[in-house]
């Protein structure tokens, strides 16, 4: 984690050196713009940029992607008060990068890529979908905006370290204090796992609902049309459900002896420490896809875009930026409880 928040500043040029470069491409013709006609986003509801052309579109992606590159830089190579207007200006770029720019695709990419490496041998409508329906290019894309928002992210925080001159390893400059002991973290990083864990339960009962041919928050006429137009929907969706339950048990993990220990019916790994990355980047990487789910359906919302009568579809998705803050703060609080003392700057106590 240290090794690669140190290297995320030359990383982030490199990302934001080749979008330039892309966005020039796109703008003079090439193939591969992945916004606007070529993006197969139903009716352009999902996506923010739905409307972009690859020209102008392509020369507002260049002229953005000079601008993380310029940025990128200065965190890297700025002294400190170049530094401090580059940390200012990196976080809200790399949030538009990470959580803004994506869509629900997304997340629905990763949640159904298991069944879709299996799908080949299912019978059905199932049967027809493989891992480039779920991922084509403009969707690949999108995972490719997130790398780059956790580059600049990376980059800011290893900068703000060292104009406080704190650990370039841990970050701390003194002692930990308040929010950040192990106690603290422990306490309000159980409340984080709580809400994340509860979040997503509402969600859950509807679609196994659904998948019984029970209209909850739905009317019945909604589930007949959904099942003719698109038959084994509502399974689908009790997939993804059980999903995102089984998600809410792993995070569990993060207050839980088994997410430090490695319990007994793991077959060669029982009683080893659980390297800490092992649990926090999954669910920090998670946490994002969730946040950008939920902005999108909260964007539809706010809109006008839902019928309020079947609130089933969409008012669940609406409390998912909750759900992913949670997890976030969860890995945050997870990460000051296991980091124990910095083999750098000998600060902190010992990891529990």
């Amino acid at each position: 984690m240290t090794t690669i928040i140190s290297r995320a500043g030359h990383a982030a040029v490199a990302w934001s050196a080749g979008y330039t470069v892309a966005g020039v491409a796109w703008a003079l013709g090439a193939p591969g713009f992945p916004w606007g006609a070529s993006d197969p986003d139903p009716d352009g509801v999902l996506s923010i940029l739905a409307g972009l052309s690859p020209d102008p579109g392509g020369w507002w992606v260049a002229a953005f992607g000079l601008l993380c590159a310029v940025t990128a830089l200065a965190l890297a190579t700025g002294g400190r008060a170049v530094q401090r207007a580059a940390v200012f200006a990196a976080w809200p770029l790399a949030a538009f990068l990470a959580v803004v720019i994506p869509d629900s695709r997304l997340m629905m990419g990763v949640a159904y890529t298991p069944l879709m490496t299996v799908a080949v041998f299912l019978d059905g409508p199932w049967g027809q979908i493989g891992l480039g329906d779920v991922w084509p290019w403009p969707v690949l894309n999108q995972l490719l905006c997130v790398l780059g928002g956790v580059l600049l992210a990376g980059a800011a925080l290893n900068a703000e370290r060292r104009r406080r001159d704190a650990c370039g390893s841990c970050g701390r400059a003194d002692e930990d204090t308040g929010w950040t002991t192990p106690a603290s973290a422990a306490r309000w990083g159980r409340v984080a796992v709580a809400v994340a864990v509860v979040t997503p339960l509402i969600y859950c009962a509807t679609r196994w609902a659904w998948a019984l041919n029970i209209p909850l928050g739905v009317s019945q006429d909604f589930l007949d049309q959904g099942d003719k137009e698109a038959p084994g929907i509502w399974l689908a969706g009790a997939y993804l459900a059980t999903f995102g339950a089984l998600g809410g048990v792993l995070t569990l993990g993060l207050v839980q002896r088994w997410g430090e220990i490695f319990p007994r019916w793991i077959p060669w790994l029982r009683g080893r420490r659980v390297p800490p990355p092992l649990a926090i980047v999954p669910a920090t990487l998670v946490a994002i896809i969730i946040t950008v789910a939920g902005l999108t359906y909260l964007r539809r919302a706010l809109a006008g875009a839902f019928d309020v009568a079947e609130w089933g579809a969409w008012l669940p998705e609406c409390f998912w930026p909750l759900w992913g803050a949670a997890l976030a703060a969860a890995a945050l609080a997870y990460h000051l409880r296991r980091r124990g003392r910095c083999a750098r700057c000998l600060r902190g106590g010992t990891s529990p």
